[in-house]
C-alpha cells in the first residue's frame, strides 16, 4: 500500500505552468536571477518560485526552488518541498555542509529516507546568498536518476547566483613547477591525508614533459612503518581502461582492428541482449560508454568466485540496454573488458583469451613503456612494495582490510584489474602528454589513434565528456584529459593537461581518497594559475561529511543483528541469474557470504517496514538483502543496484 501511494503522488501531475522542452542544453535563469541549464531532452515547467525539469521518462524531476529567507539549510529545504508539492514531506536523514563555492556563502546536502520498495531517490541541495536561499530537489525514480546522471550534473553544476561567474584560467600562462610549487601540492596531500585518515598516497608531478617529483607520504599499512614510495604498487581499478584501449590504438596502427570496425566481424561470438545493438556495435563503442548498456557491476560482485575471462562474453549476452545507442553515457565494466579481450584474442587468437590479453599489455604497452611495476597479476601485486588497502569499519574507524574482495574484478581485468606505481603511472602520463612517445623519445602508438581516444563522446556534465576510455573535460576553462579507479580501498586518478605540458598521478590505499580526487586536481589549477584557495575547504568538509555519514549509517542499523530475524533465515539461497548466497554461523553471529561479499551481518527495519540483512564488512558496508518471501512461501532475499534486481530463493 504505501509503495502504491508513493508512486501515485510520483505519478500526479503539477499544477498548470509553462512548459517547454530543450533540443540542446539550453541556459536560463529562476524569477529570482539564479542562473541554470536546462538539459537536452527535458522539459522545463515554471511555476512562481519553482523551476522544474522533467525527464524524457517523465518518473524523475529535478526542482529548482527560489525560497527566499530561511534560518538554516534544513527549514529552507522544507520550504522549498511544500513550494514543490505540499502533498509530500520526506523525513530527513541526513543534512552535511558543503564549503561555499561558486558565489553562494553557504551550501548543504540534505538526504531523505526512502524504502527499497520504492526504488526512488530524494536529495536536496540547499545553496545561500545573501539572506535568500535557493533549493534543488531530486525527485523520482532510482534508475533514471542513475541513467540521467549527465543530465543530473548538468543542472547542479550549472546552478550560480545571478549574475556570477566562474573563476576560469583560460587564456592564461601557467606557472612552471618550480619547487616551492611542487612543495605547495606535497603539503596540500599530506595534509589532506591526515585529514581523511588515508595511510598512504602514491604521487607524481610531470612539467614539459617530464617527472619533477615523484614519490608518496605515508604508510602502505596501519601499523606498519614502511613508507610509500615512487613504487609502491596500487590497485589502480579503473584507470586500467585507458591502457587497454591504448592496447586498441596499437592493434590499429598494425593494421589488426579499424575503430568503425564491427565487433561481431572481429569475434563472431560477441553478443549482446539485444540483436539489433549487438549488429551496431563498432570497436570504438566498446569503450564509450555510450550504447545504452547500463552498469552492472553486481552481476560479478555477486557471482560465484573463479569465473573465466570468457564470462565477460557470457554477462554481455544477458545485458539489455536501458538506454536509446548513442544517447546517454552509462558506464559498463562488461564492455569495456570486452575491448581488451578481443585486443588479447586479435593479438594472439591461438591462447586463451584471458591469457593472450596479458601477454599483449605485457609486450604491447607496459615492457615499451618502461612500466615495470605494473602488473594484472596479484600474487606480483601483492608482493614486496606494496599498499594494503583500508576502509571504515562499522564504527566508522579506519581500519586495514584484506584484498581478496578485490579479486572480483580478476576475470573482467581489462575493465579495472592492474596494479601499478606512482612511477609507473608517470610514464603513462608522460605518453599522453607527448602523444605517443616514450620520456625516451620511443613510439609506442601514433598520435594518430592516441588522440582518437579523446575525441568527446557522450556528455558526462556540464563541461565533460567521454571519449574512449577517457574523459575529457573543462575545468575552470583548461582542458584536461583524465580518468579515474576506484576499488574497495583503493581510489586514484591521474590528470594531463595537454596544452600546458602538465599531468600529475595520485594513488590512494582507503576508502576516504576518493574525496582527495577532486580537490588535488583543483589545488593543482590553484598553484599552476595562482587560483582562489578552495582546495583544503573542500577536504576538510569532505572529512566531516564522511564522518556524519559513517554516524547516521551506524544509527540506522541493528549491531549485532535482531535476532528473530537472522534466526528466520535460511542457510542457503541461490539466484540463477548470479551465484549463492550462504548464511553461517560465526564468531558468535551470522555472516553472508555472496560472491566476492563476505563478512558479519546486522539488521535495518525500512521506512516501510521491511527488513534487510547488511553486510557490515569494512569496505563492504552497506550491500543489503532484502528479506522476504515469494508467492510459494520460499524464503527470498533481493539485492538491487539502480537498474537491477536479483532474487534469491532458498535451496530446500
Amino acid at each position: 500500500m504505501k509503495l502504491m501511494l508513493a508512486l501515485a503522488l510520483m505519478s500526479l501531475p503539477l499544477p498548470a505552468m509553462a512548459q517547454s522542452s530543450a533540443p540542446a542544453d539550453t541556459p536560463g535563469r529562476t524569477p529570482a536571477g539564479v542562473q541554470f541549464v536546462q538539459p537536452k531532452d527535458w522539459t522545463m515547467q515554471a511555476n512562481g518560485a519553482v523551476t522544474s525539469f522533467v525527464s524524457p521518462e517523465a518518473d524523475l524531476r529535478i526542482a529548482v526552488v527560489d525560497v527566499g529567507g530561511a534560518a538554516d539549510a534544513r527549514e529552507a529545504a522544507a520550504k522549498a518541498w511544500s513550494l514543490y508539492r505540499p502533498a509530500r514531506a520526506p523525513n530527513v536523514r541526513l543534512v552535511t555542509a558543503a564549503p561555499a563555492t561558486d558565489g553562494w556563502s553557504e551550501r548543504a546536502s540534505i538526504a531523505y529516507e526512502t524504502s527499497p520498495a520504492e526504488r526512488a531517490v530524494r536529495s536536496a541541495l540547499a545553496l545561500k546568498q545573501g539572506q535568500a536561499w535557493t533549493v534543488m530537489l531530486v525527485d523520482g525514480a532510482e534508475a533514471t536518476y542513475n541513467k540521467r546522471s549527465a543530465a543530473t550534473s548538468v543542472i547542479q553544476g550549472s546552478l550560480l547566483p545571478a549574475g556570477f561567474a566562474r573563476e576560469t584560467f583560460a587564456g592564461k600562462v601557467a606557472h612552471r613547477l618550480t619547487p616551492e610549487r611542487i612543495q605547495a601540492l606535497r603539503d596540500f596531500v599530506a595534509q589532506s591525508a591526515r585529514t581523511l585518515e588515508v595511510p598512504g598516497v602514491g604521487i607524481a608531478l610531470i612539467d614539459q614533459g617530464k617527472v619533477v617529483w615523484e614519490g608518496g607520504v605515508g604508510v602502505r599499512a596501519l601499523g606498519s612503518a614502511e613508507p610509500v614510495d615512487a613504487h609502491t604498487k596500487f590497485m589502480i581499478a579503473s584507470n586500467t581502461k585507458g591502457m587497454a584501449t591504448l592496447l586498441l590504438s596499437v592493434l590499429a596502427d598494425e593494421g589488426k582492428l579499424k575503430w568503425d570496425q564491427r565487433v561481431i566481424d572481429l569475434y563472431p561470438s560477441f553478443r549482446l541482449g539485444n540483436e539489433e545493438t549487438t549488429q551496431s556495435v563498432l570497436v570504438r563503442h566498446l569503450v564509450c560508454a555510450c550504447t545504452g548498456l547500463p552498469r552492472k557491476d553486481y552481476a560479478f560482485i555477486l557471482a560465484d568466485q573463479g569465473a573465466p575471462a570468457s564470462d565477460t562474453f557470457r554477462q554481455l549476452a544477458q545485458t539489455q540496454p536501458t538506454s536509446k545507442f548513442g544517447e546517454l553515457f552509462q558506464y559498463n565494466n562488461l564492455m569495456a573488458s570486452a575491448a581488451g579481450y578481443l585486443g588479447g584474442a586479435l593479438s594472439y587468437p591461438k591462447m586463451e583469451i584471458g591469457a593472450a590479453f596479458d601477454r599483449a599489455m605485457q609486450e604491447k604497452i607496459f615492457d615499451p613503456m618502461g612500466m615495470r611495476d605494473t602488473t594484472f597479476d596479484f600474487g606480483k601485486g601483492m608482493s614486496g612494495d606494496w599498499a594494503k588497502p583500508h576502509g571504515y569499519d562499522v564504527d566508522g574507524r579506519m581500519t586495514v582490510m584484506s584484498n581478496s574482495f578485490n579479486y572480483t574484478v580478476y576475470p573482467y581485468r581489462p575493465a579495472g584489474g592492474a596494479f601499478s606505481s606512482a612511477a609507473d603511472m608517470a610514464r603513462y602520463v608522460q605518453l599522453e602528454l607527448s602523444k605517443g612517445l616514450t620520456p625516451e623519445g620511443k613510439r609506442v602508438v601514433s598520435e594518430r589513434n592516441l588522440l582518437k581516444r579523446r575525441e568527446p563522446g557522450v556528455q558526462v556534465a556540464r563541461d565533460s565528456w567521454y571519449g574512449m576510455g577517457l574523459f575529457n573535460r573543462v575545468a575552470w576553462g583548461v582542458p584536461v584529459v583524465t580518468h579515474g579507479g576506484t576499488l574497495q580501498g583503493f581510489h586514484s586518478n591521474w590528470y594531463a593537461l595537454p596544452d600546458q605540458g602538465i599531468g600529475a598521478v595520485i594513488l590512494t590505499n582507503a576508502d576516504s581518497g576518493a574525496s582527495m580526487l577532486e580537490p588535488f586536481l583543483r589545488r593543482l589549477m590553484e598553484v599552476v594559475y595562482d587560483g582562489k584557495p578552495e582546495a583544503v575547504d573542500e577536504v576538510n568538509a569532505a572529512a566531516s561529511r564522511l564522518k556524519a555519514q559513517a554516524r547516521a549509517r551506524r544509527a540506522r542499523l541493528t549491531v549485532p543483528g535482531d535476532p528473530a530475524v537472522l534466526a528466520a533465515l535460511a542457510g542457503s539461497y541461490r539466484s540463477p541469474e548470479v551465484g549463492s548466497i550462504t548464511i553461517s554461523d560465526r564468531d558468535g553471529g551470522k555472516w553472508i557470504k555472496a560472491g566476492s561479499v563476505e563478512g558479519p551481518v546486522a539488521t535495518r527495519k525500512n521506512a516501510d517496514g521491511s527488513v534487510s540483512i547488511v553486510s557490515i564488512a569494512p569496505g563492504a558496508i552497506g550491500v543489503e538483502a532484502l528479506v522476504g518471501a515469494n508467492a510459494d512461501k520460499a524464503r527470498t532475499l533481493t539485492i538491487r543496484d539502480s537498474q537491477h534486481e536479483y532474487v534469491y530463493t532458498e535451496v530446500r
